[in-house]
């Protein structure tokens, strides 16, 4: 991540997912961990085509840990926070969309006496 340009910045979690997000002005494009094509190019889009700056911004993302969809969802969550930063007035119009609900369910500890969170041994009466 360049440091020289001025930028915004957002943090986004889900799961075991984090994001960091950085906002400099420019072409529209995405690069996510140093990758300019990347599957997770269109969750990028999302929460810019609401507000109109697709080829207004360029993104600049860290992503790691967690699953596929949690990185997805944690990325939306970082691009939606920095897009605050860069401008209050977006923070209406990026709740109404559900961009800045940040999904609190984790995975559930697994308990001792128990083979998973709540799976129990099997029982028998006799």
């Amino acid at each position: 991540m360049s440091t020289k340009e001025k930028y915004f910045q957002g943090l986004g979690r889900r799961k075991r997912a984090i994001a960091q997000v950085r906002i400099f002005s420019g072409s529209g494009e995405c690069v996510i961990n140093g990758e300019k094509e990347n599957i997770l190019d269109a969750v990028c889009q999302a929460p810019l085509k609401i507000l109109g700056l697709q080829k207004k911004v360029r993104l600049e993302i860290k992503v790691s840990g967690g699953g596929f969809s949690s990185q997805k969802d944690a990325i939306q969550l970082a691009i939606a926070r920095a897009l605050i930063k860069k401008d209050e007035k977006n923070k209406s119009t990026m709740r109404k969309a559900g961009f800045l609900t940040r999904d609190p369910r984790e995975k559930e500890r697994k308990k001792p006496g128990l083979k998973r969170a709540r799976r129990a041994p099997q029982w028998a009466k006799r």
